[in-house]
């Protein structure tokens, strides 16, 4: 008999349809969300440092490094590949690791390859390796199932606890 009106609530203006709420409500959200989630980003070029360029620091990425020129210092990326004219005095220590140039120190990696013109002077430790005929490799070559742990090399278990060292006091 009797019906609530919609004096106070806005209404279809004459010639338009009513638009359902929700459906747009829903559709907002996921047109934002939906591009980051259904298109991935696209991976970014390796940074390259020229050969002009001399760096003394650490340099740390989750991407890709071209070395051209000198590095002085530790360098923890993706992809490091080292050009031909490139030096690098520091640790490296990368998933995969090219080496055209020259290394000198710790070299880290899942995958490690040296060319025929790497001159690599310090320890590789790596999962894969491949050394090109005429490459200069002057240390030791480890294998590890996880070369890129920063702890030190696994020692063998002894069963017996280490001598004790001596003390630099005089007997009481």
């Amino acid at each position: 008999m009797f019906s609530k009106s919609r004096i106070n609530e806005p209404g279809p203006k004459a010639g338009e349809a009513e638009k359902p709420t929700m459906p747009e409500a829903k559709k907002a959200p996921a047109s934002s969300g939906d591009k980051p989630a259904t298109a991935p980003k696209p991976k970014p070029p390796a940074s390259v440092l020229s050969s002009d360029l001399t760096v003394t620091g650490n340099l740390r990425t989750t991407g890709d490094i071209q070395v051209e020129g000198t590095v002085e210092g530790d360098i923890r990326a993706h992809l490091l590949t080292v050009g031909e004219g490139a030096t690098i005095k520091g640790e490296v220590v990368a998933d995969d690791v090219v080496v055209n140039g020259r290394v000198v120190g710790r070299v880290r990696g899942l995958k490690v390859r040296l060319t025929s013109t790497a001159r690599v002077e310090g320890d590789i430790i790596h999962k894969t390796i491949a050394i090109e005929s005429g490459a200069h490799f002057e240390g030791s070559v480890q294998r590890q199932d996880d070369p890129l742990s920063t702890g030190g090399p696994a020692r063998p278990a002894t069963g017996h606890m280490p001598a004790p060292k001596a003390s630099t006091e005089p007997p009481a």
